[in-house]
């Protein structure tokens, strides 16, 4: 696995890719944790979050989990990584987008995570 410095070279990479507009009320930013991320609805520390979008009175923000990438990934290089980082980035990035537009709805990625979390849950 890239060590965490190449690791967030990538990520603004990645992030330079976007419009500059899709940054507009993201006011705490793009985040770099440094640990892993696992998710409170794991059974066996099987569900890796390696990214979220949250919301707090303090402002919006999309947090990357370095460790999650680096336990899921250990073995891949960096286009690899690169690739697999650019999908998460830009679903954070959809989360941020319907919050901005206020949907919620059965077309949401919000609901598609719920309809995702459920299947893992009955084991599907």
């Amino acid at each position: 696995m890239i060590d965490i410095d190449e690791f967030f070279e990538i990520l603004t990479e990645v992030c330079d890719e976007l419009p500059e507009g899709m940054f507009n009320e993201l006011h705490l930013g793009v985040i770099l944790e440094e640990g892993v991320k696992i998710s409170p609805h794991a059974r066996n520390d099987d569900l890796i979050i390696m990214g979220e979008y949250t919301k707090s009175r303090y402002g919006n923000r999309i947090v990357i989990y370095y460790g999650s990438f680096a336990r899921t990934y250990a073995m891949d290089d960096r286009e690899f990584i690169k690739d697999r980082l650019r999908e998460v980035v830009r679903h954070e990035f959809r989360h941020h987008m319907e919050n901005l537009s206020g949907m919620h709805g059965v077309d949401s990625l919000e609901h598609e995570d719920k309809v995702s979390l459920r299947k893992y849950l009955r084991g599907e």
